[in-house]
């Protein structure tokens, strides 16, 4: 019988995200496709050190323990490598007891004409042209920044944090503030207070998550011990009075967060210090590149408005 991977939430993963490649990447830009091949095969049982986006992929694929059943996640690898250099990679991820045994090598080429036939809700990779094409041809992709990679197995909870314009939401609101300024946009929001947004290229990721926080809380209703695993977060730049649009948005979409942020424009690493998220998206590298010191792992969603014109956060 054939495996439907439809109802899964279905994660693509680079292996420029999932591990730290940056020794034999180094390689093949300094010396090219057959050394890095050699390189490859002759550190085939060289563990590879864990990538920003490892501490989310391994909590992500945890839920299916507790699951079983339904094993709602399902991570896919996609790699740049043909299938002999990348068995460096299988062998790491076996080593590391992660369950991903679905895995397309592209030798050289991009991945993200097969996103779609995989049914994935998200691409994280380390690639910038990767992750921009697969942007532009419509999937959800975020570009895992370079950050220190924090991975406390005694901590099982996963966190999760979403900037919500241009990444949860569309950029609508957020062009109209860059090309009006703040008076304009609080004046469209208060206009437009009962319409939600357009989904942005989070959505389904964000709803699909919001699902599993609801088979977290039915199975916590039927064994009051069960601790949740999940906590989502939106932290986003919104004041009153445009907040409430934001939660006009969620409400129609039948989903919520566990905890949102209107900082009004304070520094947004001021509240992920204290939530301490596993991956934080942002459509706006200026907020991305203003945590201290390397600690949050970040992804960049090149989405929208901000990603064409310079100006402030949304």
């Amino acid at each position: 019988m054939a495996f439907d991977i439809s109802q899964k939430l279905v994660i693509g993963v680079a292996s420029s995200a999932l591990f730290d490649l940056a020794g034999s990447h180094q390689v093949y830009l300094e010396q090219g496709a057959e050394q890095y091949r050699n390189y490859q095969e002759q550190h085939l049982d060289v563990l590879l050190e864990k990538g920003v986006a490892f501490p989310f992929i391994r909590r992500l694929l945890n839920i299916n323990r507790h699951f079983p059943r339904q094993s709602p996640v399902e991570v896919v690898l996609f790699s740049r490598n043909s299938p002999e250099t990348g068995l460096r990679v299988m062998r790491s991820i076996a080593h590391y007891g992660l369950d991903i045994s679905r895995a397309a090598f592209m030798t050289g080429a991009a991945p993200y004409p097969y996103l779609a036939a995989f049914n994935t809700a998200l691409f994280l990779s380390a690639n910038e042209d990767d992750v921009r094409h697969a942007i532009a041809a419509g999937h959800a992709a975020g570009l895992v920044l370079p950050s220190k990679t924090d991975d406390d197995d005694s901590d099982a909870e996963l966190r999760v944090a979403f900037d919500f314009d241009g990444v949860i939401a569309d950029d609508e609101s957020e062009t109209v503030f860059k090309q009006g300024g703040l008076d304009q946009f609080h004046a469209h929001e208060t206009l437009h207070i009962g319409r939600p947004h357009q989904p942005g290229p989070l959505a389904i990721l964000f709803q699909r998550l919001a699902l599993m926080q609801r088979m977290e809380e039915r199975m916590q209703r039927k064994d009051p011990h069960y601790r949740k695993l999940l906590r989502i977060a939106i932290i986003t730049a919104r004041s009153a009075p445009s907040h409430e649009r934001v939660v006009t948005t969620l409400k129609s979409w039948g989903v919520s967060a566990n905890e949102t942020f209107f900082l009004g424009g304070m520094d947004k690493a001021r509240v992920l210090s204290v939530f301490k998220p596993h991956l934080f998206f942002d459509d706006q590298l200026s907020h991305l590149r203003s945590t201290p010191g390397g600690t949050i792992p970040m992804v960049h969603v090149p989405f929208g408005i901000a990603n064409r014109a310079a100006g402030p956060a949304n």
